[in-house]
């Protein structure tokens, strides 16, 4: 089956995993996949293929390691009209949107053949489309929505976001606007997000039953107590400000008592590192206080990302935080800028050539064509705790002085391999899921108090465990979803 939405955000990838889950605990076979998907968070599968991390979460879900198969065309937005495209797991081109579509016939083979190979290991495969299911411009070229499920004969389900507003001219707009064929296999729908008195909406489904000429599978709750790893950065849009003026007063609650705060940069990518610092602040340009940590994420484009840091004053901002200590860390293109200099002479990800660093790390990056994706077992330099982390970067990074390379405490161990750098709390790494790790977390975060003189409990760093996750987001779709219709329509 195929899950569509009326737009992008409206909750596939939550139905996705939530229908992956139920199956499975029904006892079937069942695999996620998603022809084509633009996001930057992303994870290396283990013979080293990289998916997007909606895909990981429902591979997961289904109880299975993620494949480069579950999603075989991956795009890593590095401009505003240009993309990374990852196909079946590497690296294949850079492209600008227009460019990409003339390469349809080659990537839809790429998209049926990885298709064909899941359907030929397992019971069930739920599908996931992108953005709306009817987005018409795009139907002769489109490789994941619904002409995707009249190729394999899928039957589909469509999802409307109620939160957002606009839930009737959205349903029946979409279904007015299907071919007969797409319109054939759009079975029914569900209405998402829904907050307060369910009963209330009753009348609401049964008008757009009629509107639609389908039947309503539900109506779904605003589910607060379900956490999953995000898909894209529409997730943090809210959640990221600008400056603040000198007669701000901030209030935080963070329980670890640190003020914490991620530089939301223009292409922040696996922000899913910070999963563990939810009272962390995403910003946008200086702040008159001076934070406990800044953090610099990674990023698509970390040469464009540098100079954006420099137009907005945020370069001599947190250099200027460290002279007052607080403590900066930087994960994989945060840790490139965190050196003297980054150079990109084959314009892997952008066209900037070489852009000076911000100095507070011995080293320089180089852009390579060839991209690292590996998952890995490190042990903690600071705390010594074991953790398993995973690459996915285009930079080779080095020090640029050897007799203070040896001097250095590195980030971690890697087989006896020093990686990355700590020190005098500039803490700069490749390794994205340390801070998962609450062992690894909690003694930064003892570090940055030590230096900011203030108390820290580690207890208040607890760790995640995302099975019972995917368990409560089964729950609630069992709770909610009209059973006998969606076996009817789906199942037999």
């Amino acid at each position: 089956m195929m899950v569509v939405g009326t737009s992008s955000h409206a909750g596939k990838s939550w139905m996705a995993t939530a229908i992956c889950r139920s199956l499975r605990r029904r006892g079937l076979r069942v695999a996620p996949f998603k022809a084509q998907n633009m996001s930057l968070n992303s994870f290396p599968c283990a013979d080293g293929g990289e998916i997007g991390r909606a895909q990981v979460a429902q591979a997961e879900a289904c109880g299975l390691a993620p494949l480069a198969d579950m999603n075989p065309i991956l795009l890593k937005p590095t401009a505003h009209d240009a993309s990374q495209v990852i196909v079946n797991g590497q690296v294949w081109k850079q492209l600008s949107a227009r460019d990409y579509y003339t390469h349809y016939e080659f990537l839809l083979g790429q998209v049926t053949a990885a298709f064909e190979r899941l359907a030929s290991q397992f019971e069930f495969i739920v599908m996931e489309g992108a953005g709306s299911a009817s987005e018409i411009n795009l139907r002769s070229r489109d490789l994941v929505n619904l002409p995707l499920a009249v190729r394999v004969g899928a039957p589909a389900l469509l999802v409307a976001d109620i939160d957002r507003g606009g839930v009737f001219a959205s349903v029946a707009g979409t279904f007015a606007l299907l071919e007969p064929c797409e319109k054939e296999l759009l079975r029914s729908f569900v209405i998402n997000r829904f907050r307060g008195d369910l009963a209330i909406f009753a009348d609401g489904c049964d008008m757009l039953e009629q509107l639609a000429g389908r039947p309503c599978l539900g109506v779904f709750p605003y589910a607060e107590d379900i956490r999953l790893d995000d898909e894209d950065i529409v997730s943090i849009e809210e959640r990221a400000t600008g400056k603040e003026s000198a007669s701000d007063t901030v209030t935080r609650n963070a329980e670890h008592g640190l003020r914490i705060v991620i530089i939301r940069l223009p292409r922040i990518s696996n922000f899913t590192d910070f999963r563990l610092l939810p009272d962390a602040e995403y910003i946008t340009g200086p702040l008159v206080e001076t934070p406990d940590c800044i953090i610099l994420p990674g990023s698509k484009n970390t040469l464009g990302d540098l100079l954006w840091l420099r137009e907005r004053g945020l370069d001599r901002w947190i250099l200027d935080c460290h002279g007052r200590g607080a403590s900066v860390w930087g994960l994989c293109g945060g840790y490139q800028m965190l050196g003297r200099r980054i150079s990109d002479p084959a314009g892997v990800e952008s066209r900037e050539g070489s852009v000076e660093g911000l100095g507070l790390l011995p080293i320089e990056t180089v852009m390579l064509s060839k991209k690292t994706t590996r998952v890995v077992q490190a042990k903690a330099a600071l705390h010594g705790a074991p953790f398993e982390a995973y690459e996915i970067h285009m930079g080779e990074t080095k020090s640029v002085c050897e007799t203070a390379a040896r001097s250095e405490t590195p980030f971690a161990w890697i087989d006896g391999q020093p990686e990355g750098y700590c020190r005098d709390g500039i803490v700069g790494s490749y390794l994205h899921g340390a801070l998962e790790t609450p062992e690894v977390l909690a003694s930064l975060l003892a570090d940055v108090a030590r230096r900011r003189g203030k108390a820290f409990d580690a207890r208040a760093v607890r760790g995640y465990s995302k099975q019972p996750h995917y368990d409560r987001l089964a729950d609630w779709f069992e709770q909610h979803v009209d059973p006998a219709r969606f076996e009817e329509l789906y199942l037999s």
